[in-house]
């Protein structure tokens, strides 16, 4: 990832997808973000990059409207009185020449709590458009009650309907900015 170009990159909304997976009873619901921004600053030493995403939270697709309309609830991120959440990074690792760490602030509801995602560097090229464009993937893992979404349903046994570990599933393009 040495070779990257410096510069400011604008995520690619139809090529990136900002997901996420949670325990679901016996099963697991797999989700993903419809609307957000993003810019991604590319610094040399790399290690100096930085990354701010802003999602509408609004804009859940889990595939179940039901569903969707629940999540954007009071009992869940309550959208009405907190529409977005952000993710500003505080500081970037690099594991080898196409994995890093990035670490940084994720605010939900109102609540700003630090996260790691892994990310690996996937390459960089030109586009048929004429522009220049990188590609990641990055993984990470969170607990929802972090963030004061606790809402869930007692199930026999001592369980519950809703796992607290969420897993984040991010696989982005990003474009040059000239």
């Amino acid at each position: 990832m040495s070779d990257i170009t410096i510069g400011t990159w604008k995520l690619d909304p139809t090529h990136t997808e900002i997901g996420f997976t949670v325990r679901h009873i016996m099963s697991k619901v797999r989700g993903k973000f419809e609307t957000f921004e993003g810019t991604l600053v590319t610094a040399d030493p790399i290690t100096d990059s930085t990354v701010e995403v802003t999602v509408d939270l609004a804009s859940i697709d889990t595939g179940t409207p039901d569903r969707d309309n629940h999540l954007r609830s009071g009992d869940f991120f309550s959208v009405e009185e907190h529409p977005k959440m952000t993710f500003v990074s505080t500081g970037v690792v690099r594991k080898s020449d196409t994995d890093f760490v990035v670490r940084g602030d994720l605010t939900i509801k109102g609540v700003t709590k630090p996260i790691e995602l892994d990310v690996e560097f996937l390459g960089e090229g030109k586009d048929p458009w004429g522009g220049t464009r990188v590609g990641v993937e990055a993984t990470g893992q969170i607990s929802r009650k972090d963030w004061g979404i606790d809402f869930n349903i007692p199930l026999e046994g001592d369980k519950v309907m809703i796992g607290d570990k969420i897993t984040l599933q991010i696989n982005a393009e990003a474009v040059l900015q000239a």
